[in-house]
């Protein structure tokens, strides 16, 4: 399994950016590329174009084909949800990407920044659920102790 993080360029130095957790626990299994609209990051188009990559998106698709549980590489979009957006609708090789969602019945518990979606999740707590949906439950326990660390840690410094 690998996860690839498409990161909006904002996002690169902000300290309540949890794709920076997700890399730093989960490793090699983790690729970030930068977004830039004019140049689409080639590894990601080629497993777009051979229908290996799943785009975790809000409005995927559920059907079994488009079952995230099928896949092996799965796609990312790490932003704030204007920024995630502005990276999907100006990027056509992301909307030939097969996508799916996830359908979580509790709130993010991400208190960093207003998740201004209901039922959103943080970039981190996106990769803990595709773990999970993977059956990498220890991978994902070792992801969500350093999500929660995370997101504690920036709380008590001050960096709120």
């Amino acid at each position: 399994m690998k996860i690839y993080l498409l990161t909006h360029e904002r996002e690169r130095n902000k300290s309540t950016n949890s794709g920076r957790v997700v890399k730093d626990a989960l490793g090699v299994e983790v690729e970030i590329h930068v977004w830039k609209r004019t140049e689409p990051p080639g590894a990601i188009v080629e497993l777009i174009d051979r229908d290996e990559i799943a785009l975790l998106y809000p409005d995927g698709d559920d059907s079994p084909a488009g079952s995230l549980a099928n896949f092996e590489n799965f796609l990312i979009l790490d932003g704030t949800w204007q920024e995630t957006r502005k990276i999907y609708n100006r990027s056509p090789y992301l909307q030939r990407a097969t996508r799916g969602s996830l359908r979580i019945a509790r709130p993010s518990s991400y208190r960093l920044r207003r998740n201004q979606v209901v039922g959103g999740l943080s970039t981190a707590e996106c990769a803990i659920e595709l773990l999970k949906i993977k059956d990498r439950q220890s991978l994902a326990e070792r992801m969500r102790v350093e999500f929660d660390r995370f997101n504690t840690k920036q709380r008590i410094s001050g960096r709120f």
